[in-house]
């Protein structure tokens, strides 16, 4: 990206260091609360142009709003669906293997985004 601004790098931080994969709102709240003076439109537009530019990525929820991760290289997730937070997790998956079956199952090509997983958390389960 060409024009450095300290708003971007702001959000950029935020993302970075946010291991929950934050939503766009919860992105703007912290950095509003750090500068007063930015707009809902600016990290959102933001966020869009980082994502465009392969610097974040944009985790699309099947239910409730995106969530940003700073990690763009393909890994996996473990969603809750109570809450709808978004965990990491490592594990080597035989990525080819399993993009043949479902491409023999179901006729979808998938990405080698990495895999998701749906489940409660830890934190949800305790306060159910």
């Amino acid at each position: 990206m060409k024009n450095y601004s300290r708003q971007r790098e702001e959000i950029i931080k935020v993302v970075k260091e946010s291991c929950d994969h934050k939503t766009a709102e919860e992105i703007y709240m912290i950095v509003k609360a750090k500068d007063p003076a930015v707009s809902r439109s600016t990290v959102y537009r933001n966020l869009g142009l980082l994502v465009e530019n392969n610097i974040i990525n944009k985790i699309s929820m099947l239910v409730g709003p995106d969530r940003y991760d700073y990690i763009t290289k393909p890994h996996n997730h473990a969603i809750c669906t109570k809450c709808g937070k978004v965990f990491d997790f490592d594990y080597k998956f035989e990525y080819e293997k399993i993009k043949q079956i479902v491409i023999e199952q179901t006729g979808v090509e998938i990405s080698d985004k990495g895999i998701a997983l749906d489940g409660i958390c830890d934190f949800c389960r305790k306060n159910n």
